[in-house]
């Protein structure tokens, strides 16, 4: 006899529709999501209060998840934790939380106000097809896209061990390839029981032009971050080959209509590499495509891995004048990455999972990580 499939309770299509067909009110997934968020162990089915219909429903087509945690690992400071997450499919993919502290350091020429936070990168599929010459990941090929449950449930899992202010969709593969199920995923992170506001969710993109474009109409409210590396269409495509696809002067004008449009602010993320794009040239050129707009510049301090080898870092004098230049002399507000979680491979252009399949069942054959973005400065 064969079992009917049993979906995830965090599949909010999914479950809005099965419970409008049995005339349920809609309002039991909040109260069902926050019972299963807080009882690990338990059934979607007993929830309290829930009306019988709803729990025949329940315990015949749902369950409280459909992927688990594999193996976590937790930095030596305690600052950054990253879970492999396993799928019923048998792949796996990495989220990582980041808990920062935003009373550190001072501001304005005094102290910083506000408390303790984290940050939660969550992937968005299986490996990438773009590419990126300096990216762990793009040496995995594409294995898959996540559903918007799957991606939702690295949420679930990472609220389980610390609450999550920020989301950034800077883990595995390029969101706007999987659009639908992101979006869907991104919409049912905020409110309910969880705690991320849209303005604390945050999309990135190699440069996916019509996808940028659908996001201003269907969640203007998220912030987006363009993943830049390079100030010119030439090296651009040199060493993300998906710009030769989408021209560095097309991406420049949909962020600009995005600006002038959305709500939120863009990030733009720039990995250093050691005399590739790193170079006071470069400083200038990337200056002066961006002077004036409303965006956030994130210098990403270069991770080798093993898989990639090609580059060096850059060191940190290349660093310093790089934001000096962007700051001073065009008036651009730009940040270094600060690197966390190093010592478990959780920094950024490492993560690359592979998988081997024995007996029917996937096994963890090698882990290295790549985070496209380990934090946000709000």
């Amino acid at each position: 006899m064969i079992r009917e499939r049993r979906f995830s309770i965090f599949d909010e299509v999914m479950l809005r529709n099965e419970l409008d067909a049995i005339h349920v009110n809609p309002c039991h997934i909040d109260s069902t999501w926050r019972f299963v968020l807080d009882h690990k162990d338990a059934e979607a089915y007993e929830v309290p209060n829930l009306p019988l219909k709803a729990q025949a429903l329940f315990r015949a087509k749902f369950k409280p998840t459909t992927s688990h945690v594999h193996i976590q690992y937790d930095s030596s400071d305690g600052r950054t934790t990253k879970l492999l997450v396993m799928f019923e499919s048998g792949l796996s993919a990495e989220a990582v939380i980041m808990r920062h502290d935003s009373s550190a350091g001072k501001y304005a020429g005094g102290p910083r106000t506000g408390a303790a936070r984290a940050t939660l990168c969550v992937s968005s599929q299986v490996g990438c097809k773009m590419g990126c010459t300096f990216c762990a990941t793009g040496t995995m090929g594409f294995k898959g896209n996540l559903s918007a449950a799957e991606i939702l449930e690295q949420l679930v899992h990472a609220s389980r061990i610390t609450p999550i202010r920020n989301v950034v969709f800077m883990g595995m593969g390029e969101p706007m390839n999987n659009y639908s199920a992101v979006v869907r995923a991104a919409k049912s992170m905020t409110g309910r029981c969880f705690h991320p506001s849209p303005k604390h969710i945050t999309i990135s993109t190699v440069g996916i032009i019509p996808r940028i474009i659908s996001l201003k109409a269907d969640f203007p409210e998220v912030s987006l971050a363009i993943s830049l590396h390079a100030p010119t269409q030439e090296l651009r495509s040199e060493i993300v080959p998906a710009a030769r696809a989408f021209p560095l002067s097309k991406l420049i004008a949909a962020v600009d209509d995005y600006l002038t449009e959305s709500k939120s602010k863009v990030f733009i993320e720039y990995v250093m590499l050691a005399m590739v794009n790193d170079t006071e040239v470069h400083a200038h050129q990337l200056g002066q495509l961006l002077r004036g707009k409303r965006v956030v510049i994130n210098l990403i301090p270069y991770n080798p891995t093993s898989v990639v080898q090609q580059f060096k870092a850059s060191g940190s004098i290349e660093l310093f004048t790089f934001q000096k230049i962007l700051k001073e002399v065009y008036n651009l507000r730009t940040t270094v990455r600060q690197e966390m979680g190093q010592d478990i491979e959780g920094a950024c252009g490492q993560l690359h999972v592979s998988h081997r399949r024995s007996n029917g069942s996937a096994e963890l054959d090698s882990l290295l990580q790549d985070i496209e973005e380990l934090g946000v400065h709000r």
